[in-house]
């Protein structure tokens, strides 16, 4: 089993392995490494008919994903938006590795900045690893409970249930042919998720080739 790969954490863990994967990337600093766009969009085709046919079998409930996906995200969420505040900047004082390093951090603390807690929380669902490291740091930037509550739920359940809808639908419209199709879709999701990210860095150095 592959922890990187959505549809071995699908085929081998089923529903419990999807929701334990969704609450630790956005709850641990571990979750980083997660595949959580691809995860959602996957576990909607797997509810869909086409499952069998490109998951050895396995199918997921549709109603189980829409109401076990949004709960582990907000989940997840808040235990990081705790742990951000409880333990503050320490929490980031680590080396740079594979997957965690500074940039991340200062890239995610723009974020923060820039849009204001309520557009961040909700727009930072789309994009990886700032998913995962925006809450903590609103912990740390002692956000309202009240307020990162209120826009984790929505962020939460956009996301989740937007993504997994998009699977399930195709896995439905597409079926028996969803396998050829499944890299592609999975590829451009992740693309589009980094473009928010991607802008906001051109941006940053075309703002500074301006000052320069």
């Amino acid at each position: 089993m592959n922890l990187l790969d959505a549809q071995s954490i699908i085929a081998n863990l089923g529903l419990a392995g999807v929701l334990g994967i969704l609450f630790t990337e956005t709850g641990l600093l571990v979750g980083l490494i997660f595949p959580g766009d691809s995860l959602l969009f996957v576990a909607g085709v797997a509810a869909s008919g086409t499952a069998a046919a490109i998951l050895g079998g396995t199918h997921l409930s549709i109603v189980g994903l829409l109401i076990g996906a949004p709960i582990a995200t907000i989940a997840g969420s808040q235990l990081g938006h705790y742990l951000g505040h409880r333990f503050g900047r320490p929490l980031f004082n680590r080396p740079d590795g594979r997957y965690f390093n500074q940039k991340r951090v200062q890239a995610t603390e723009k974020w923060l900045k820039k849009y204001g807690p309520g557009r961040a929380i909700v727009l930072a669902r789309y994009v990886p690893f700032v998913r995962t490291l925006i809450n903590p740091l609103c912990g740390i930037a002692r956000v309202p409970a009240s307020t990162f509550f209120l826009w984790n739920v929505i962020g939460g359940i956009l996301w989740s249930d937007g993504i997994i809808l998009l699977g399930y639908v195709l896995g439905e419209k597409l079926k028996g042919s969803i396998d050829s199709y499944l890299l592609p879709v999975i590829m451009v999701i992740i693309v589009l998720s980094l473009l928010p990210l991607t802008l906001e860095i051109i941006r940053e150095i075309r703002t500074k080739r301006h000052l320069s």
